[in-house]
């Protein structure tokens, strides 16, 4: 008798907009690829509807796979990014704007830790 697996979803690869396009865009347009990741959270939310997963299972699938830690490294990123654009390191809007982004990640992975 074959046996279902219990798995929610099994993606081994997903070709994204910005794979397709990397010759035009230089593989880093984030017109791309927010939305190709977002796509692949919906994905992921509809594979959980769909399963019956408890949410113990969600959670502990999740943090497995290091979800919250990849959401979170986009803020880092995007903080880093602004004082690596700044003119002024010293500017206090700079400031502010990368370490509101920094406080986002520090969300996102607070998030986790109640979960």
């Amino acid at each position: 008798m074959e046996q279902q697996s219990k798995a929610l979803a099994r993606i081994s690869s997903v070709e994204t907009s910005a794979e397709r396009t990397a010759g035009t865009v230089g593989g880093e347009d984030l017109a791309v690829l927010a939305p190709a990741a977002a796509a692949a959270l919906n994905m992921l939310a509809d594979a959980v509807r769909r399963g019956g997963a408890d949410h113990d299972d969600t959670v502990q699938a999740l943090k497995a796979a290091g979800v919250h830690e990849a959401f979170a490294s986009v803020f880092d990123a995007a903080s880093e990014r602004v004082m690596e654009a700044a003119d002024d390191p010293y500017d206090f809007d700079v400031r502010l704007h990368a370490d509101n982004l920094a406080e986002a990640a520090g969300d996102v992975r607070r998030a986790f830790e109640w979960l």
